[in-house]
C-alpha cells in the first residue's frame, strides 16, 4: 500500500453558530493549519480526530490501493483528494496525498 500524507489546509470557525446552536465545551479541535498527518496501510495516524479520520477514510483507503482521480476529475492532482470533517461548527479541510516512494 501507498503511504499517504494529510495536511491541515484550512480551519474554519462559525461563531455565530456556536453560539446559537452549541451547549460549551470543554475541549474542541486542537488541530493547526499546516499540521501534517502521515498514514501507512491506511490506518488512521495518531493524533487526528475519529471524526474526520471517519470522513476521509474511504478517500485514504483507495488512494493507499492505488487508486484516485474521484468524481472524474474532481482534483487537479488525481492522487488526491480535498475532504473537510463532519463538524459543523468548526470544519477543518484536509488535503490527501499519495507520497510516491
Amino acid at each position: 500500500m501507498k503511504k499517504c500524507k494529510i495536511t491541515v489546509m484550512r480551519k474554519v470557525l462559525h461563531k455565530d453558530l456556536i453560539e446559537r446552536y452549541e451547549n460549551p465545551i470543554q475541549h474542541a479541535c486542537d488541530i493547526a493549519e499546516g499540521q501534517t498527518f502521515v498514514c501507512e496501510n491506511a490506518a488512521k495516524p495518531d493524533g487526528l480526530c475519529v471524526s474526520a479520520w471517519e470522513s476521509m477514510r474511504p478517500f485514504v483507503e483507495e488512494l493507499a490501493k492505488g487508486g484516485g482521480n474521484f468524481y472524474d476529475g474532481w482534483m487537479k492532482n488525481e492522487k488526491s483528494a480535498m475532504i473537510s470533517c463532519n463538524d459543523g461548527f468548526r470544519p477543518v479541510s484536509f488535503l490527501i496525498e499519495v507520497i510516491e516512494t
